[in-house]
């Protein structure tokens, strides 16, 4: 087994809905909706920018789905916008993250994050959430201002470590960020909580879990 474990944070380790769910009774029947939508666009938003070679930091970018969404949604509140953004600053992590990461660290493994989120959105959420003293480290890819899939995202955690790729054990909810990751030489691991068709078969992850819980047994 890797000696390091590296997580993707949002869908991964923070429930990218809870900010939604906050303020389901105000957002009404249409809540769901607009977090989905919410989510699509923002990345859209970071995959488009890179292909066309510019960048946008993912707090800004998160604003700006979110204003999409409420003009797609416009049963929800726009004036929800204020405390929808804070509540995603601070994102609820899913029930079982602290469990898997304090295993892991009981195991001799070394943790850390890979995110398109900005370093003040990841602190935000590692904070709120209580993770600090179960990562060994938060990588943001702002200082390459560029986003995943690119390669040269990847290499942050190599060059961090200073480990080879084979070192490397990559978990996230997305499937596509398990084929990059697979693509230059870390072990994937999958979380399909949502019960998605699996997709990507060139760049297979070598365990697909429901949740975190299946990493430390």
């Amino acid at each position: 087994m890797s000696s390091i474990f590296v997580f993707d944070a949002y869908g991964t380790l923070f429930d990218v809905h809870a900010a939604i769910a906050r303020h389901r009774h105000e957002a009404g029947p249409d809540a769901d909706r607009l977090s989905d939508i919410w989510r699509t666009k923002q990345l859209e938003y970071t995959w488009t920018l890179t292909l066309s070679g510019h960048y946008t930091d993912f707090w800004t970018l998160t604003a700006r789905a979110l204003d999409f969404a409420l003009a797609r949604v416009p049963s929800v509140p726009a004036a929800l916008k204020p405390r929808l953004l804070d509540a995603y600053f601070k994102l609820d992590a899913f029930p079982d993250a602290r469990a898997a990461l304090r295993g892991l660290k009981a195991g001799g493994h070394m943790t850390g994050i890979l995110s398109n989120g900005s370093p003040d959105m990841l602190t935000g959420a590692v904070n709120n959430a209580g993770l600090g003293s179960d990562l060994d480290a938060v990588l943001s890819v702002d200082v390459l201002k560029m986003f995943k899939p690119r390669p040269e995202v990847y290499r942050l955690v190599t060059d961090h470590y200073r480990c080879a790729p084979g070192d490397v054990t990559f978990v996230s909810s997305n499937r596509w960020d398990v084929m990059a990751a697979v693509s230059v030489g870390f072990t994937g691991l999958w979380v399909n909580r949502s019960k998605m068709p699996d997709e990507y078969l060139d760049f297979p992850p070598k365990q697909v879990l429901n949740d975190l819980n299946g990493l430390v047994r």
